[in-house]
């Protein structure tokens, strides 16, 4: 039975930080799109977590227009931590 609570509360644990990551890249693109201050701590901040967790997915698409640029190269990534963390998790289950 501890083998079982153990892999159930690791499963938890690698969801949560999916969610957490994947929370921060839609909340960087939120900001972006409403044109929050970037002077502002918080938004710079959440904008430089954002740009560390999506560094691998910098300019994979490269859109003129800022809005599109930004939704595809946060908004990818953050769908690849949660189909990863989800079926890491998942699986651990």
């Amino acid at each position: 039975m501890e083998g079982r609570y153990s892999a159930a509360g690791a499963s938890r644990g690698v969801m949560i930080v999916a969610d957490v990551v994947a929370g921060i890249l839609v909340l960087w693109i939120i900001l972006y799109v409403l044109k929050a201050n970037p002077s502002n701590d918080v938004a710079h901040w959440i904008h430089n977590a954002a740009d560390w967790l999506s560094a691998w997915g910098h300019d994979l698409f490269t859109p003129s227009e800022g809005w599109l640029r930004t939704l595809l190269n946060y908004g990818i990534p953050a769908l690849v931590y949660l189909l990863i963390g989800h079926t890491l998790a998942a699986r651990l289950r």
